[in-house]
C-alpha cells in the first residue's frame, strides 16, 4: 500500500470531520442520542435492493444463491445505527466481482436490544449457511467487532470455522480502556460516545467480555484473518494488538494499515479502498 494519502481521501478526511456526530464527544449528547433512539420505532429498513425474512430478521440480500461464494456481512455503525447506502453499495460491488451471494442482516442495535438477542439471531442464520464450501465473514467497525467475537464463540457451540474472516477497523474492544485514545484527531468516532453505546450494547455483560470485546477472547483455531483498519483511527492500537493476539494464537493473519487514513477507509471512493479491495479479491479468490 502506498504511503502517500490520496488527494480524494484528504478531501473524504475534511467532509468527515465536518459531519462527526456530537455525541461521540460528548456525554450528555450521546445520553440525549441513546433515549431518542430508544424511543424510536424499529421499521423495516428500506431500499432499492432486495431484502427477506428470516425469523423475523430482515436480511439483504446481494448476487445469485449459487455463486462461489458466500459472504455473510455484518455492517458498522457502533451498534447503533442502521445499515446504510454505504453498506449496500459495497454488498452489492462484491457479489459482481468476487463471484459471491452476499447476506447483510437487519440485526437487532442498541440500546433497545442488546448483543446476545443478535447472537441468537445470527447463530441460527450461520447454521443454515455452514454446509457452504466458501464460507466468508465479514464486517466493518462494530460489525467487524462482532465477526471476531462471533467466531470465537462458534467454538463453544462446536460450529465449524468460515473458510474465511474479513473486518474493517473492526471495535475489538468496547470498553476503551486498553490505550489513549486520540478522539480529537479521529474524523468519526469520539471515545467518550462510544464508552457509553458500548456499555448499552453488552447490557448484562461485562464490556471485556470476549462476546463484545473479543480483544480478550481465545482466537486457537480460527480461520485465515486479513484486517484492515487506517493509522489516524481511534481504534488503530486496539486492532494492532488484537493481531499480535491472533498471531500468538497461530491464526494465519495480514494486517493492513492505511498510511494517514481514517477509520473504515475502504469503503469509501478512494484510491486507498480499490487497492484495498484487490487485497480482498487476492485472499477470496487466489
Amino acid at each position: 500500500m502506498s504511503n502517500k494519502k490520496s488527494f480524494i481521501a484528504k478531501i473524504e478526511e475534511n467532509i468527515l470531520r465536518l459531519t462527526k456526530p456530537k455525541y461521540m464527544d460528548s456525554k450528555e449528547e450521546i445520553n440525549s442520542f441513546l433515549k431518542e433512539k430508544y424511543n424510536a420505532s424499529n421499521n423495516d429498513v428500506k431500499s432499492i435492493f432486495k431484502s427477506i425474512d428470516f425469523n423475523g430478521m430482515q436480511i439483504f440480500t446481494f448476487g445469485d444463491e449459487n455463486s462461489k461464494n458466500t459472504i455473510l456481512y455484518m455492517h458498522g455503525g457502533a451498534y447503533i445505527n442502521q445499515i446504510n447506502y454505504q453498506h449496500f453499495i459495497y454488498c452489492f460491488l462484491m457479489s459482481r466481482k468476487l463471484d459471491a451471494y452476499v447476506l447483510a442482516p437487519v440485526y437487532p442495535l442498541a440500546p433497545v436490544h442488546n448483543v446476545n438477542e443478535t447472537y441468537d439471531k445470527i447463530i441460527e442464520l450461520y447454521k443454515t449457511l455452514i454446509k457452504k464450501d466458501n464460507l466468508i465473514l465479514m464486517g466493518d467497525s462494530a460489525g467487524g467487532g462482532f465477526i471476531h467475537s462471533f467466531c470465537q464463540h462458534l467454538k463453544t457451540l462446536n460450529l465449524a470455522q468460515p473458510q474465511k474472516i474479513i473486518t474493517f477497523s473492526p471495535w475489538v474492544d468496547i470498553s476503551m480502556t486498553n490505550s489513549v485514545y486520540d478522539s480529537s484527531n479521529d474524523p468519526i468516532l469520539g471515545e467518550i460516545g462510544l464508552k457509553e453505546i458500548g456499555k448499552s450494547w453488552a447490557g448484562k455483560l461485562n464490556t471485556k467480555d470476549y462476546k463484545v470485546s473479543p480483544l480478550f477472547g481465545d482466537n486457537a483455531g480460527l480461520a485465515d484473518t486479513l484486517i484492515f483498519a487506517g493509522d489516524n483511527e481511534i481504534f488503530h492500537d486496539d486492532i494492532k494488538e488484537y493481531v499480535e493476539k491472533l498471531k500468538k494464537d497461530n491464526v494465519n493473519v495480514r494486517f493492513i494499515i492505511g498510511k494517514g487514513l481514517f477509520h473504515i477507509y475502504p469503503l469509501f471512493p478512494i484510491p486507498e479502498a480499490k487497492r484495498a479491495f484487490k487485497e480482498i479479491k487476492k485472499e477470496i479468490m487466489d
